[in-house]
């Protein structure tokens, strides 16, 4: 089954109003269905973009403020999914739960239904600056176009999410993200190849690009890619797609969840299948190679 992913790049920049806002995600999100997609993917945090007309000098503060704008971007994104007629990856948003805050992601189904992803692993910023809360879940979803996984930004970076994800079948992970230098850019990057080969999976990522005049997320570095397994049936480098670092755009391309299947199968090497169980579950052996090692940790 061939199945069509859009990772758009979402410029921020200064806005006025909800409105300023709302056309500019009509906007991509109509460019988007332009190329009728299955799969629509917006970055992480993207919904920060608000805080440009909002009082911001108190980050935390403003996070929970902006969380009051929760049910309207629901029904935005919502809107076009169903319009649309694809699953629409919303990014992540700021979401007030019980007086906790969690960066939350949100998958519209094109019935309308929508189901959330909370990021597992917070970044030291996300602790200090937003004084978020951890979730605690991790999900798969089966959708007719194969099952998805979403790994928010930094929880790509722990090889252990993807691997319980794709063993629990997923096909897709996508990985909204935001990054303020090429360094924090590069460690999510390539940390979704390293996922790809690792489980045989493909991966789709996006970030936030341009600037923002709000407190702690003035810069913005990035770049959308979908991302294939390292072998012969798929595309070189294990690369299928990837826009121009920064620029306001979206990647398209097409994946073939059929050779993802035979690969995992006959590949010319096929960790998913050949990981030694066995081996994980015993403890390491600590060897004492020196007459005066340094103490452990």
């Amino acid at each position: 089954m061939k199945v069509r992913i859009a990772a758009i790049q979402y410029q921020l920049r200064q806005i006025d109003d909800f409105e300023g806002f709302e056309r500019q995600v009509h906007f991509v999100l109509k460019a988007a269905a332009d190329y009728r997609p299955h799969f629509v993917l917006l970055p992480e945090i993207f919904t920060t973009q608000l805080l440009s007309f909002m009082q911001n000098d108190n980050v935390a503060a403003a996070v929970r403020e902006l969380s009051r704008y929760t049910p309207r971007i629901v029904d935005l994104l919502r809107d076009h999914a169903v319009k649309h007629g694809y699953y629409l990856i919303g990014g992540t948003h700021p979401t007030n739960r019980d007086g906790s805050i969690y960066n939350t992601a949100y998958l519209f189904t094109p019935r309308g239904d929508m189901f959330t992803q909370d990021k597992v692993h917070r970044t030291r910023w996300e602790k200090k600056e937003w004084d978020t809360t951890a979730g605690e879940e991790l999900k798969v979803f089966r959708t007719e176009f194969g099952v998805i996984g979403i790994l928010i930004c930094y929880d790509i970076e722990f090889p252990e999410m993807a691997r319980k994800i794709c063993e629990s079948g997923a096909d897709i992970l996508f990985v909204p993200s935001c990054t303020d230098d090429r360094q924090g850019y590069l460690r999510v990057r390539y940390c979704c190849h390293a996922r790809a080969i690792e489980n045989q999976v493909y991966v789709a990522m996006t970030s936030t690009v341009g600037n923002l005049p709000v407190e702690s997320l003035r810069l913005h570095y990035g770049q959308a890619s979908i991302i294939a397994p390292s072998d012969f049936p798929f595309s070189r480098d294990g690369i299928v797609a990837e826009g121009v670092i920064n620029d306001e755009q979206i990647v398209v391309a097409d994946v073939d969840l059929a050779s993802l299947g035979e690969n995992r199968l006959k590949g010319t090497t096929i960790p998913l299948l050949d990981k030694r169980y066995d081996v994980y579950q015993r403890g390491v052996t600590v060897v004492k190679a020196s007459e005066n090692p340094p103490p452990l940790g």
